[in-house]
């Protein structure tokens, strides 16, 4: 797993207890950061938690979502 701080996968488990769904699997973490980090370097930091956001919104796996940032980001 990245270099998390236990304090935002504790949050993290939070919010996912409130909003009723499983907190993010170790690799899920890795996968959203790595979706935000995509975002975030190819436009602006703002695009990180939108682009997650979109993603989740759209039903798209992480792999999917991951595929297609990376095509965005390199075309």
């Amino acid at each position: 797993m990245s270099d998390v701080p236990d304090e935002v996968t504790e949050w993290c488990r939070a919010f996912a207890t409130t909003a009723g769904v499983d907190p993010p699997t170790d690799k899920e973490i890795d996968d959203l950061l790595a979706l935000a980090a995509i975002a975030a370097h190819a436009s602006a930091r703002q695009a990180a938690p939108i682009t997650c956001w979109l993603a989740a919104k759209s039903g798209m796996t992480l792999d999917a979502a991951l595929a297609a940032a990376q095509e965005i980001s390199d075309s």
